[in-house]
């Protein structure tokens, strides 16, 4: 298993860069508000799948789909996420964005019709326990949450995540075309938004190298090198993925210089645990 794990290079390189995103959400967001950064990173993301879905390019009436799916993602999700990371810590943001796996197994029941047996129970009661540690910072007893409307929209993004995954599974267009149009579309509904609330801004050289980074890393170039990962070695890529969040911390305290809470990383280790015992 070990030897497995090494070897899918493009699942580590995957890990690593999806590590470094929450540093770059809270970074960017002293330059651009949520809603600015929204558009810069996603028209970055546009152009990249733009260049990998140019020669097999073409217009056909499959692709209104996008325009819901592109609301959900990335316009609805990226919104609520940065919106998130205005307010909250960026641990605490990325630690609460990480419950859309239960939030999608726990959708998938009445949406997909499953019956949830007594381990998927159980996950979902971990994982959610785990989010409110985080989201208190450990003072459950009390319920003192920091900033409750972050921790809303923390939680709102993961669930918009988790829905439009869910809707996605009847997606059956190519992987690079169906981002591309939602991409196109979510960049469209963004625009309106802006220009509807006056609020459209030109960023600053380091905003607009924020939102460049989010729109090559986050959103356009690491998807591709998942769909590489994931061909090579599904289970192994999965497994990997798990690092992620932890990972994060790293790069929060070394470049952000948060001070990571022990809650957030107990809170962690119950959500992945919880995510882990949910899905089987």
């Amino acid at each position: 298993m070990q030897k497995n794990i090494l070897e899918n290079k493009w699942a580590i390189l995957a890990v690593v860069l999806w590590s470094t995103v929450a540093t770059a959400f809270k970074l960017s967001l002293h330059y651009l508000s949520p809603l600015n950064l929204l558009l810069f990173s996603s028209f970055v993301s546009l152009i990249v799948f733009g260049i990998f879905y140019l020669p097999s390019f073409s217009l056909n009436k499959r692709n209104f789909i996008s325009l819901y799916l592109g609301f959900l993602n990335p316009f609805l999700y990226y919104t609520l996420m940065f919106s998130a990371y205005s307010r909250l810590s960026a641990q605490q943001a990325q630690a609460l964005n990480y419950t859309w796996p239960l939030l999608m197994i726990l959708l998938s029941i009445p949406l997909l019709k499953k019956r949830p047996k007594l381990k998927t129970l159980l996950g979902l009661s971990l994982g959610f326990f785990g989010a409110l540690t985080v989201a208190t910072q450990g003072q459950i007893k009390s319920l003192n949450f920091s900033d409750p409307i972050g921790v809303i929209l923390g939680l709102g993004n993961a669930l918009v995540w988790a829905l439009f995954w869910l809707l996605n599974l009847k997606d059956k267009r190519e992987p690079v075309e169906k981002m591309f149009w939602n991409f196109a579309a979510g960049s469209f509904y963004t625009f309106l938004a802006l220009f509807f609330t006056k609020s459209l801004t030109f960023p600053s050289v380091k905003g607009l190298f924020g939102a460049s980074y989010i729109g090559l890393f986050e959103m356009g170039i690491t998807f591709l090198i998942w769909l590489k990962a994931i061909k090579k070695d599904l289970e192994t890529a999965s497994l990997l993925s798990y690092l992620v969040p932890f990972l994060s911390l790293i790069f929060i305290h070394l470049f952000i210089g948060e001070k990571i809470h022990i809650s957030t990383i107990i809170g962690l280790v119950l959500i992945i645990s919880g995510i882990y015992i949910g899905k089987r």
